[in-house]
């Protein structure tokens, strides 16, 4: 109990009593809202109070105009802004030299960093092997992660409960809130990547459950739940290590079933045949996923040579130091997620160095915010909320507050083709690789500007031959370990 709860406790009242709706007339003490409750106080809504809000809502011609509209039409669309559509265009200073094909489509799936990831390791791999289209297959990736993923979540209850935690502590009960999302980060990828492979899509295309994934979660989650009450009983006989090791082999034995039976199951090796942009036949393999990636892949876009910088501007959040978040992960032994906290300034200079060079960036950010999605803009002015309901929304306090209060983090990410920048070389614009398909924006592209950045990105990832050194010996630091549910672990979805 801290100091605050023991001090109201001391004073006789209820620390509850200002959320009830009980009568406790004359109640007073210096906790719990002064003692004052709720219900005779001068917070309840009274008839008075909403005939006077009535009146002066209908007094007002706008609101009636605005109320017409939006309840025909979405709010936001009502909000947005004429002028910026019509100055928004798709020209820029500096363009990556060729574009992926065919635009991306994650569907009804949180596989966003996935799509984004490979959508950057295909451009150099289709340049070097002349491709006209080419797709790394998704659903490979998709498929182990979700296989290490339920294993590294089986493993952490395990963890939380040698630690002492209680299952109805918050740590315990955050994991149990979502055993296996279908969102990650950067280097979770990266381990991925390192021990599986690649794979072409067409070597191992998609599913259903690929495309439609909530039915497969929900069998999974309440067996991964199920198996950590067992694992929580078997912790509490003080068993082996050998035991607690056969256990969770046995539940993931029926975890394989569930995703290989969803998914499909990669094959150990595969031949993938296709024509270049001369129409020539061309074959590689047979040959495992590993290898595919390691011989075919790795020399043209290695993923260890990337890494991730991240901008959190919260008080609590040094610049210049590496953090990571409490049990978050994919793979059992690989390696941790890592972040280098840096300014924004920084990271969007890094973001128009490696677009220079004519390299795409993977980045992350809150992507619902002041974006027109059937337009494909993510701009500050884009809506004017102000104009249609005299207040305005998203932006009326600082970045770091709204990580604080809960108004934003990173839920999406998408990739970098192109940017353009002032006369002093600091970006202005950037183009976006979705992977929503071509229905938004410019056949599936979008357009930011970088004051929208500042305010809504929050991690990148760029080659670190491009990054100062001072800024990669971040990386050496031993990280502060950031609680599991604070909003820099939010995974891109």
């Amino acid at each position: 109990m801290s100091a605050a709860d023991d001090n109201t406790s001391a004073t006789g009242a209820n620390p509850t009593d200002a959320c009830n709706n009980t009568n406790t007339k004359g109640t007073t003490g210096s906790g719990g809202g002064n003692g004052i409750n709720l219900s005779t106080s001068n917070s309840v809504i009274s008839n008075d109070l909403l005939g006077k809000w009535r009146k002066n809502f209908y007094q007002e011609p706008k609101n009636i105009l605005a109320q017409n509209v939006c309840s025909r039409v979405d709010p936001f669309d009502v909000c947005l802004s004429r002028k910026t559509l019509e100055t928004t265009n798709h020209v820029f200073n500096y363009k990556v030299e060729t574009e992926g094909k065919p635009v991306t489509n994650q569907r009804s799936s949180g596989r966003c960093w996935l799509f984004a990831a490979l959508n950057c390791i295909r451009l150099p791999f289709m340049k070097n092997y002349n491709l006209d289209e080419f797709e790394f297959s998704q659903a490979f990736l998709f498929y182990w992660d979700k296989i290490e993923r339920c294993n590294y979540f089986l493993n952490n209850i395990v963890k939380t409960a040698q630690r002492g935690e209680k299952v109805d502590g918050r740590l315990v009960s955050f994991l149990l809130l979502d055993p296996t999302s279908d969102g990650g980060q950067w280097d979770m990828l990266v381990n991925l990547i390192a021990k599986h492979g690649l794979m072409p899509k067409k070597c191992f295309p998609e599913s259903f459950s690929c495309e439609s994934s909530i039915r497969m979660n929900a069998i999974l989650k309440s067996k991964l739940r199920e198996y950590a009450r067992h694992l929580r009983v078997l912790m509490e006989k003080n068993p082996t290590d050998e035991e607690i090791t056969n256990k969770i082999q046995e539940q993931m034995s029926e975890i394989y079933k569930v995703v290989g039976i969803c998914l499909g199951i990669p094959a150990e090796t595969f031949t993938w045949e296709y024509y270049d942009k001369s129409k020539n036949y061309q074959s590689i393999g047979p040959v495992s996923s590993l290898e595919f990636y390691e011989r075919y892949v790795k020399p043209h876009f290695n993923v260890e040579d990337k890494v991730c910088l991240v901008t959190d501007p919260r008080p609590t959040s040094s610049y210049d130091q590496a953090y990571t978040v409490d049990c978050l992960g994919n793979v059992v032994g690989g390696r941790p997620v890592l972040y280098n906290n840096q300014s924004v300034e920084l990271l969007l200079a890094m973001v128009t160095k490696s677009l220079k060079a004519g390299e795409p960036v993977w980045f992350g950010c809150e992507v619902s915010k002041r974006f027109a999605s059937k337009q494909g803009i993510e701009d500050m002015d884009v809506h004017d909320f102000k104009l249609v309901f005299d207040i305005d929304i998203q932006t009326t306090f600082s970045k770091a507050d709204r990580l604080i209060y809960g108004e934003s983090a990173m839920t999406h990410a998408m990739v970098f083709t192109a940017v353009s920048v002032d006369k002093n070389g600091v970006a202005q614009k950037l183009r976006v690789e979705n992977s929503w398909g071509e229905d938004r924006g410019e056949k599936g592209y979008l357009v930011m500007c970088a004051d929208w950045f500042r305010e809504f990105g929050f991690e990148v990832v760029v080659d670190k031959k491009y990054v100062p050194e001072d800024v990669l010996r971040v990386f050496d630091m031993d990280p502060i370990v950031l609680p599991a549910w604070d909003p820099m672990g939010t995974l891109a979805q």
